[in-house]
Protein backbone atom coordinates (compact mmCIF):
# COMPACT_ATOMS: atom_id res chain seq x y z
CA UNK A 1 0.00 0.00 0.00
CA UNK A 2 1.24 3.19 -0.68
CA UNK A 3 2.20 5.90 1.81
CA UNK A 4 -0.61 8.14 0.29
CA UNK A 5 -2.95 5.47 0.81
CA UNK A 6 -2.05 4.72 4.17
CA UNK A 7 -2.07 8.76 4.99
CA UNK A 8 -6.09 8.68 3.66
CA UNK A 9 -6.69 5.88 5.61
CA UNK A 10 -5.12 7.17 9.09
CA UNK A 11 -6.77 10.68 7.99
CA UNK A 12 -10.68 8.79 8.03
CA UNK A 13 -9.85 7.29 11.17
CA UNK A 14 -9.03 10.51 12.54
CA UNK A 15 -12.41 12.08 11.27
CA UNK A 16 -14.19 9.04 12.04
CA UNK A 17 -12.84 9.56 15.81
CA UNK A 18 -13.56 13.08 16.06
CA UNK A 19 -17.60 12.41 15.25
CA UNK A 20 -17.65 9.79 17.62
CA UNK A 21 -16.42 12.03 19.97
CA UNK A 22 -18.52 14.93 19.29
CA UNK A 23 -21.90 13.01 19.26
CA UNK A 24 -24.32 12.83 21.93
CA UNK A 25 -24.83 9.28 20.04
CA UNK A 26 -23.75 6.81 17.61
CA UNK A 27 -26.07 4.03 16.17
CA UNK A 28 -24.66 1.21 14.23
CA UNK A 29 -26.98 -0.26 11.61
CA UNK A 30 -26.92 -2.83 9.14
CA UNK A 31 -28.67 -1.22 6.28
CA UNK A 32 -28.58 -4.64 4.08
CA UNK A 33 -31.85 -5.12 2.02
CA UNK A 34 -33.46 -1.05 2.03
CA UNK A 35 -34.16 -0.31 -1.43
CA UNK A 36 -33.22 3.13 -2.89
CA UNK A 37 -36.27 4.71 -2.03
CA UNK A 38 -36.40 3.54 1.60
CA UNK A 39 -32.78 4.56 2.17
CA UNK A 40 -33.01 8.47 0.80
CA UNK A 41 -36.41 8.98 2.85
CA UNK A 42 -34.43 7.54 5.87
CA UNK A 43 -31.18 9.81 4.72
CA UNK A 44 -33.67 12.88 4.30
CA UNK A 45 -35.20 12.10 8.07
CA UNK A 46 -32.09 12.00 9.13
CA UNK A 47 -30.24 15.40 7.74
CA UNK A 48 -33.88 16.67 9.31
CA UNK A 49 -32.88 16.04 12.53
CA UNK A 50 -29.57 16.91 12.51
CA UNK A 51 -28.17 13.49 12.35
CA UNK A 52 -24.78 12.64 10.22
CA UNK A 53 -25.48 9.16 8.63
CA UNK A 54 -22.19 7.53 6.27
CA UNK A 55 -21.59 4.00 5.18
CA UNK A 56 -18.26 3.36 6.40
CA UNK A 57 -15.96 0.55 6.23
CA UNK A 58 -15.53 -1.59 9.48
CA UNK A 59 -11.72 -1.60 9.82
CA UNK A 60 -11.77 2.19 9.58
CA UNK A 61 -14.31 2.53 12.36
CA UNK A 62 -13.38 -0.19 14.32
CA UNK A 63 -10.03 1.91 14.50
CA UNK A 64 -11.30 5.37 15.32
CA UNK A 65 -13.51 3.38 17.99
CA UNK A 66 -10.49 1.84 19.38
CA UNK A 67 -8.85 5.17 19.16
CA UNK A 68 -11.79 6.74 21.08
CA UNK A 69 -11.38 3.71 24.01
CA UNK A 70 -13.83 1.67 22.64
CA UNK A 71 -13.24 -1.70 22.92
CA UNK A 72 -15.29 -5.25 22.03
CA UNK A 73 -16.57 -3.68 18.88
CA UNK A 74 -15.27 -6.47 16.25
CA UNK A 75 -18.62 -8.43 16.18
CA UNK A 76 -20.40 -5.74 15.47
CA UNK A 77 -19.19 -4.32 12.73
CA UNK A 78 -19.44 -7.63 10.34
CA UNK A 79 -20.64 -6.84 7.33
CA UNK A 80 -22.22 -3.85 5.63
CA UNK A 81 -22.24 -1.00 8.11
CA UNK A 82 -24.04 2.05 8.29
CA UNK A 83 -23.15 4.43 11.46
CA UNK A 84 -25.63 7.22 12.21
CA UNK A 85 -23.87 10.29 14.29
CA UNK A 86 -26.53 12.38 16.75
CA UNK A 87 -24.73 15.72 17.80
CA UNK A 88 -27.77 17.01 19.06
CA UNK A 89 -29.95 15.02 20.06
CA UNK A 90 -28.91 11.31 21.65
CA UNK A 91 -32.46 10.11 20.40
CA UNK A 92 -32.94 11.10 17.13
CA UNK A 93 -30.72 8.86 15.65
CA UNK A 94 -31.99 5.56 17.22
CA UNK A 95 -35.47 7.03 16.97
CA UNK A 96 -34.87 7.56 12.94
CA UNK A 97 -33.50 3.86 12.40
CA UNK A 98 -36.20 2.53 14.59
CA UNK A 99 -38.56 4.08 12.21
CA UNK A 100 -37.44 2.79 9.14
CA UNK A 101 -37.10 -0.83 10.62
CA UNK A 102 -40.91 -0.54 10.94
CA UNK A 103 -41.80 0.54 7.87
CA UNK A 104 -39.36 -1.53 5.87
CA UNK A 105 -40.90 -4.86 8.33
CA UNK A 106 -37.27 -5.15 9.62
CA UNK A 107 -35.23 -5.13 6.55
CA UNK A 108 -32.75 -3.08 8.46
CA UNK A 109 -31.53 -3.37 12.24
CA UNK A 110 -29.64 -2.11 14.89
CA UNK A 111 -26.19 -3.58 15.54
CA UNK A 112 -25.03 -1.63 18.31
CA UNK A 113 -23.84 1.63 19.24
CA UNK A 114 -22.68 4.26 22.05
CA UNK A 115 -24.70 6.57 23.84
CA UNK A 116 -23.32 9.92 26.05
CA UNK A 117 -20.02 8.01 25.85
CA UNK A 118 -20.70 4.32 26.86
CA UNK A 119 -21.09 1.44 24.94
CA UNK A 120 -24.16 0.27 23.98
CA UNK A 121 -25.92 -3.15 22.75
CA UNK A 122 -28.50 -3.52 19.97
CA UNK A 123 -31.44 -3.88 22.94
CA UNK A 124 -30.10 -0.19 24.85
CA UNK A 125 -30.40 1.03 21.13
CA UNK A 126 -33.23 -0.21 21.08
CA UNK A 127 -34.65 1.23 24.44
CA UNK A 128 -33.23 4.51 24.15
CA UNK A 129 -35.55 4.91 20.49
CA UNK A 130 -38.64 4.46 22.41
CA UNK A 131 -38.03 7.98 24.87
CA UNK A 132 -40.23 10.50 23.16
CA UNK A 133 -38.53 13.51 21.41
CA UNK A 134 -37.58 16.73 23.56
CA UNK A 135 -40.19 19.15 23.27
CA UNK A 136 -42.66 15.92 24.12
CA UNK A 137 -40.96 15.65 27.23
CA UNK A 138 -40.73 19.05 28.27
CA UNK A 139 -44.35 19.48 27.77
CA UNK A 140 -44.75 16.13 30.00
CA UNK A 141 -42.72 18.02 32.32
CA UNK A 142 -44.61 21.59 32.27
CA UNK A 143 -48.16 19.13 32.78
CA UNK A 144 -46.61 17.71 35.60
CA UNK A 145 -45.48 20.70 37.40
CA UNK A 146 -49.01 22.90 36.84
CA UNK A 147 -51.14 20.41 37.61
CA UNK A 148 -50.62 21.06 41.31
CA UNK A 149 -51.30 24.52 40.84
CA UNK A 150 -53.96 24.12 38.56
CA UNK A 151 -55.97 21.79 41.00
CA UNK A 152 -55.75 24.51 44.00
CA UNK A 153 -56.98 27.31 41.73
CA UNK A 154 -59.96 24.82 40.85
CA UNK A 155 -60.62 23.98 44.28
CA UNK A 156 -60.06 27.67 45.79
CA UNK A 157 -62.53 28.51 42.94
CA UNK A 158 -64.87 26.04 43.96
CA UNK A 159 -64.85 27.29 47.85
CA UNK A 160 -65.09 31.00 46.67
CA UNK A 161 -68.42 30.16 44.95
CA UNK A 162 -69.72 27.97 47.62
CA UNK A 163 -69.38 31.04 49.84
CA UNK A 164 -70.98 33.79 47.59
CA UNK A 165 -73.89 31.17 47.47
Amino acid sequence: MSKEAIALKAKQVEDIAEKVKKAKSVVIVDYRGLTVAQDTEMRVNMRNAGVDYKVLKNRLVLRALNNCGFEGFEKVLEGPTAVAFGYEDAVAPAKIVAETITKTNNKIAIKGGIIEGKQASAEDVNKLSKIPAKPVLVGQLLGMLTNPMRSLAVALSEIAKKQSA
